[in-house]
């Protein structure tokens, strides 16, 4: 059965078929105003059946016509008692299978409240195995913000990557903290040589960082000596720290390069 044998129109979110078409289809040679007419005296009432309106004329006045409800479309079919008013019939009855078919189906408040129920257990249960996955990690981490001691950068970079906080390495995470403002540089010495990084002491106070002197061997006396720049080192405290900041630049940024998915 053809998709165009009456078209199907829209109105008002309902569909609707032109009286003038259904007329013509059916080949009722009675004229349409005349038909359509007694047709609604069989106890169609408009705005509920059927509404008026003109439709649009290739020349001179627009003529009447009808937007007629699927129902009474069968309806007027049936009372005609011809072959094309039981072809017209079942095809308007086939238009209302389809559209009732792509209709989402209804459910009880019953069903509504079991799928809701089987929803939160869903929920619930990918909520314990992620607790479940996450303990260790969380474990883990919190050793290593309570351990006593400080680590160099190159191996704070090292832990962060353990712990799928960023892949970094030392040198990276020292420009980090200097862009943070965490760490600076001092003046170039005379001899034009870039100095070690310092800490800020806001981060010193707050136990970031610390500051060591370290020793080396001088290397024409064998004697042993302090240098004259301390060396810089993270704590727990500061790998945590690293962490939120790291954290909280992502957030900011649509995507922080290197970070471990």
């Amino acid at each position: 059965m053809s998709a165009q044998l009456i078209p199907i129109r829209d109105q008002d979110g309902r569909q609707a078929v032109s009286g003038r078409d259904l007329h013509s289809f059916l080949e009722v040679t009675t004229p349409y105003t005349t038909w359509i007419s007694r047709m609604i005296e069989y106890g169609f009432t408009e705005g509920q059946d059927f509404l008026t309106f003109l439709s649009e004329s290739t020349g001179g006045r627009p003529s009447t016509d009808h937007a007629l409800t699927l129902d009474m479309a069968k309806e007027l079919s049936m009372i005609q008692r011809t072959e094309r008013g039981k072809q017209a019939r079942q095809y308007f009855i086939e238009c209302e299978r389809r559209v009732k078919a792509l209709q989402p189906k209804e459910i009880s408040p019953a069903e509504q409240m079991a799928l809701g129920l089987q929803a939160a257990q869903k929920l619930l249960a990918e909520k314990d195995t992620k607790i479940a996955e996450l303990a260790p990690k969380a474990e883990a981490w919190d050793d290593v913000v309570g351990a006593k001691g400080t680590m160099s950068f190159r191996d704070a970079a090292k832990v962060l990557h353990e712990h799928g906080v960023i892949s970094i390495g030392g040198n990276r995470l020292i420009d980090k903290c200097l862009e943070w403002g965490w760490l600076y540089r001092p003046n170039t010495n005379s001899e034009g040589k870039t100095p070690a990084v310092r800490a800020k002491q806001a981060k010193i106070e707050q136990g970031i960082f610390v500051e060591k002197a370290t020793t080396y061997t001088d290397r024409w006396t064998g004697e042993k000596k302090i240098s004259t720049a301390p060396q810089v080192r993270v704590t727990g405290k500061g790998i945590d720290a690293i962490r939120k900041r790291l954290a909280k630049q992502e957030t900011e940024q649509p995507a922080l390069e290197g970070v471990a998915a």
